[in-house]
């Protein structure tokens, strides 16, 4: 039964950001062992977004914070806490919240980093749902940025070819409407005997920076996919199948599935075990690969300026990242 609250957590504002270079396919195929034809076919995906230079995780952030701001209509001092989910920061500290934070001028915010990788956002939403419900904030902000390419090997043809760089945000606002509205749940677990499954291994805090892991390309992602691919399908059917359950609410009762877009494969499985519909499912894959904890506000962004997402709407976000972590979360707008 849900918690007993006059206060809940509703999406007041939106906004996202993607570089302007587009890596395709068939860019890839001049530097790899591959084409157009197999990548989307095992992925799905066609092309990818790639930073500048000048670009980081804590640029895109604030653009796509910004942007949710502005959508808003509420000024950078009001808020009160930002909260950037991201596995690639500008650097290990100060946190890439911060830097955020001095590019919007929202110098009234508590501003920090939580990392969980492709679940982060959800995990992010999660956190910022509980300080809304208990009253203690008005207005946070919640952004998903990665800068997946600067941790890839593209030498790498398992890898290289999933992932892309952007960021998403959204504004959540307490509202005291008695009418169900806003976030209805999060739902978050993690399984850290599985933290081997996807992992960028190279040493910092346990071993230091050392030239063996840099020789072996651990500072960049591994992945085992075959092993990644199937508890993902899993984690992400049961994560989703228990939303559903907490709030009492039927496969037929919900107008978009917006999942994190990390494989079609893994998307079209989830949808075949829950028996629910494709043509519900928001797919962003195609235009920007996996990119990881921005992938599901990317996808919110997209969706909404397509008209896709209508007030009174009930959308379902799922997640399996790195970690092992996953989540669930539904939304009414």
């Amino acid at each position: 039964m849900n918690p007993i609250s006059i206060f809940k957590a509703a999406i007041a504002g939106t906004g996202s950001y993607v570089p302007e270079k587009i890596l395709t396919n068939k860019d890839l195929e001049s530097s790899l062992e591959t084409t157009d034809e197999w990548i989307t076919t095992r992925t799905g995906i066609k092309e990818r977004r790639i930073a500048a230079e000048n670009e980081s995780a804590s640029t895109m952030a604030a653009q796509a914070g910004r942007r949710a701001l502005e959508s808003a209509d509420v000024n950078p001092d009001q808020v009160d806490m930002i909260i950037v989910c991201t596995s690639s920061p500008d650097v290990l500290f100060p946190s890439t919240a911060c830097f955020v934070q001095k590019e919007l001028e929202a110098f009234n915010s508590a501003a920090y980093d939580i990392s969980a990788v492709c679940s982060g956002f959800v995990f992010g939403l999660s956190i910022a749902e509980q300080y809304l419900k208990a009253g203690r904030y008005e207005h946070i902000l919640v952004i998903g940025s990665e800068v997946n390419s600067r941790i890839v090997d593209w030498s790498d043809r398992s890898t290289c070819i999933l992932f892309g760089d952007g960021a998403g945000a959204v504004l959540l606002k307490r509202t005291e409407q008695k009418e169900p509205v806003g976030i209805l749940s999060t739902h978050i677990y993690s399984d850290g005997s599985l933290s081997d499954l996807i992992a960028v291994p190279g040493g910092i805090g346990k071993t230091g920076i050392n030239k063996q892991d840099v020789d072996d390309k651990k500072y960049f992602i591994k992945m085992s996919g075959n092993a990644t691919f199937k508890v993902a399908v899993k984690r992400m059917s049961d994560v989703i199948r228990e939303a559903l359950e907490f709030n009492n609410i039927s496969i037929e009762d919900v107008d978009h599935l917006i999942p994190h877009q990390a494989n079609q494969r893994i998307v079209s499985a989830v949808a075949e075990k829950l028996n629910f519909p494709e043509e519900k499912i928001f797919m962003t894959i195609q235009k920007y690969g996996n990119t990881s904890a921005a992938s599901i506000p990317i996808g919110i962004v997209d969706a909404k300026g397509k008209g896709k997402i209508q007030k009174g709407d009930v959308s379902v976000l799922g997640v399996v990242g790195a970690g092992l972590t996953w989540g669930s979360a539904v939304i009414k707008w």
